[in-house]
């Protein structure tokens, strides 16, 4: 079996596939940048009694982590939990990508997970959405990564109007059933504005790109917000909640499995 562990900003994804490559479970823990290897280690182990999982049956692992204190923290949990340190997605891992230009070495490792997964499940040109802490879409034709947009995140966007407008109160981002498009208070404004508008900043965005290569795209979308704000986009978009997983069990084996002998 393979662990497959993504520690984003603000949530920690914890996968485990068997040998056919299924995913048997995935769970979200909140990121706490202060924890310790035995304090992640204790999560771990947590989440694999949760769920029946057994650590003595898991052969290798891979991380993936845009949070650099809690790369060498989390390499320290996961080998003392199975016996070997995980492949770390990076400088030097095999992906199968082109990425272009000069973010060959900036490109967060949830965003290169993410691109091998979509350029294996789904038909190119690919504009892939990634809705956490920030909302990025990526272009990939091909196996080319073209290049992304990066922008403040739902959450991220909402926690910034409260804090910075005295008059506007901190709200939850859930939606009711029935969300109009114009508040009758203050809070059904806000979370009227955040939801359609981030929606309609994702639209524009995609028809964008489809103008500047003059072709139709498949877009899907993957990301804790995602479930939130597809509801409201007009332009047909697939949720794929495990697409970081599959992406990390695919790079574990481009990069564990044995060359043929000719």
């Amino acid at each position: 079996m393979i662990l497959a562990v993504d520690v984003g900003n603000s949530n920690t994804t914890v996968g485990l596939f068997d040998q056919e490559g299924k995913l048997i479970f995935r769970s979200t823990l909140e990121t706490y940048r202060n924890k310790t290897r035995d304090q992640c280690a204790i999560d771990l182990l947590g989440v694999f009694q949760l769920y029946g999982g057994k650590m003595d049956q898991v052969s290798g692992g891979i991380l993936s982590c845009v949070v650099p204190p809690l790369t060498a923290v989390f390499v320290d949990a996961i080998s003392r939990l199975i016996g070997k340190p995980p492949l770390v997605v990076g400088p030097g891992i095999k992906t199968g990508l082109n990425i272009k230009a000069e973010i060959h070495d900036q490109l967060g490792s949830d965003i290169v997970a993410s691109s091998v997964a979509a350029i294996a499940g789904y038909q190119s040109p690919i504009v892939m959405i990634d809705m956490g802490t920030a909302t990025s879409l990526s272009l990939i034709q091909g196996s080319v990564y073209e290049g992304c947009m990066i922008m403040p995140g739902l959450t991220l966007a909402l926690e910034a109007m409260s804090e910075r407008a005295a008059a506007l109160p901190p709200i939850s981002i859930e939606s009711p059933a029935q969300l109009g498009l114009l508040g009758r208070t203050t809070e059904e404004a806000m979370r009227s504005g955040v939801l359609y508008g981030h929606a309609s900043m994702v639209d524009g965005m995609v028809e964008r790109i489809e103008e500047s290569i003059s072709q139709t795209v498949t877009v899907v979308a993957t990301g804790g917000n995602a479930p939130r704000i597809l509801r409201y986009c007009k332009h047909a978009i697939q949720y794929d909640a495990d697409l970081v997983m599959k992406g990390l069990y695919l790079l574990y084996q481009k990069n564990t499995r044995k060359p043929r002998k000719a």
